[in-house]
């Protein structure tokens, strides 16, 4: 496999849930998302009405899933500034929603919590990649976890706003695997991301020498299986690369094997060893 077009970017996520309204609620009132579409069954949301980057279905007869079951670690919404964030985190403390856990990374500065149905979300921003730690080797990068200067973040924005900046993207997933090795040798070596950490029980890969655009880890999940089809999850991933030329050049690759479920000139869909369904499309 070719290295992965480097102007990828993760463009939406799909994501079921046990109750839409009350999902629906919160992404637009906490998180602060407008929505875009909206029936009995789906809402499309996003940071702005032209931008859709979170679909919402809701399921029939939900259950919980079993614990140690692959999926969903959390979706990563990267905010284009510190004071964008720091108005996410007030929105959130003024709507009472908890959260569950804040962290300087190096190469970012990162809040954590989840939704109505315990899916994990992060809200984050990035520091300039100027700044980012590398291995002696040059290869990757070097992230770490140490606490974060919550109150220098808040000094940003005296204020929360109702609606998130809408800069705001998902800048990555987090996916819980039953097995790390196979899955970065899925994401490296069939699907051309670069590896920049990986530290045993958890890899991050990426496109275009970001941090990570996919991270991975078996922390809760060695050795799981997906959960069933009415538990609430990630459903789909969208990534976006630069041109129908990337896709296509994707799409003739062999390597994609049995993974690969559908090509065709607008869209790529395959799935990973976990079973995760992720679809390419081109800008």
């Amino acid at each position: 496999m070719n290295q992965i077009d480097p102007s990828l970017q993760i463009g939406s996520v799909e994501l079921a849930v046990s109750d839409l309204q009350r999902s629906v609620d919160f992404y637009t009132q906490a998180m602060g998302m407008q929505t875009i579409e909206r029936d009995e069954r789906h809402a499309v949301l996003g940071p702005s009405a032209g931008r859709p980057a979170l679909t919402l279905t809701g399921i029939d007869s939900p259950t919980i899933p079993p614990q140690r079951s692959t999926g969903l670690y959390h979706v990563a919404w990267l905010h284009p500034s510190r004071a964008a964030l720091a108005q996410t985190v007030r929105r959130l403390v003024g709507a009472r929603w908890r959260i569950d856990g804040a962290s300087d990374h190096g190469v970012s500065e990162a809040l954590y919590l989840s939704d109505p149905d315990r899916l994990g979300i992060e809200i984050y921003v990035d520091r300039p990649r100027e700044q980012w730690q590398r291995p002696a080797n040059g290869s990757g990068v070097t992230m770490f976890t140490a606490p974060l200067d919550l109150d220098d973040l808040l000094s940003q924005a005296a204020d929360a706003t109702p609606e998130i900046d809408a800069g705001t993207i998902i800048g990555h997933v987090h996916l819980k695997v039953s097995d790390v090795p196979a899955a970065l040798a899925y994401y490296r070596d069939t699907l051309g991301f670069e590896e920049q950490a990986e530290l045993g029980s958890a890899a991050f890969v990426s496109a275009g020498g970001y941090h990570h655009h996919i991270g991975l880890n078996s922390w809760e999940s060695r050795g799981g299986s997906p959960a069933p089809a009415n538990a609430p999850g990630l459903r789909r991933v969208e990534l976006t690369l630069g041109s129908p030329e990337a896709l296509a050049e994707m799409a003739g690759d062999p390597l994609l094997g049995g993974s690969l479920l559908g090509a065709d000139a607008e869209r790529l869909t395959v799935r990973d060893p976990d079973g995760q369904l992720l679809q390419f499309s081109a800008r």
